[in-house]
């Protein structure tokens, strides 16, 4: 194991996580974390130079169609409905003073 992993920094993570952690559970955490940064280590060992960068595992594409005006203004229309309305919009009762 490479990466040892000191108690203050298990403190400073516990601080920071919020949590009280017993000797034992400090003792098992510093052992995981650096198991944890040892397999980090070997990933880096990997030759990535002709993997591609990505943002995502899958394929990402916009799945949305095209926004596309089919009805245009028919305002005329709409206000042919309602039962009170001036020439571009509708008149309501007031609903406070």
């Amino acid at each position: 194991m490479a990466n040892i992993i000191s108690d203050e920094t298990i403190e400073y993570v516990g601080i920071l996580a919020k949590l009280e952690l017993s000797e034992e559970e400090k003792e098992k955490a510093k052992k995981d974390m650096g198991e944890m940064l040892d397999y980090i280590d070997k990933l880096n060992e990997l030759d990535t130079s002709d993997v591609e960068p990505m943002s995502h595992v899958f394929p990402v594409h916009n799945v949305f169609r095209e926004d596309v005006v089919t009805n245009g203004d028919d305002r005329e229309n709409i206000l042919s409905n309602a039962p009170e309305h001036n020439e571009e919009s509708f008149i309501v009762p007031k609903t406070f003073d």
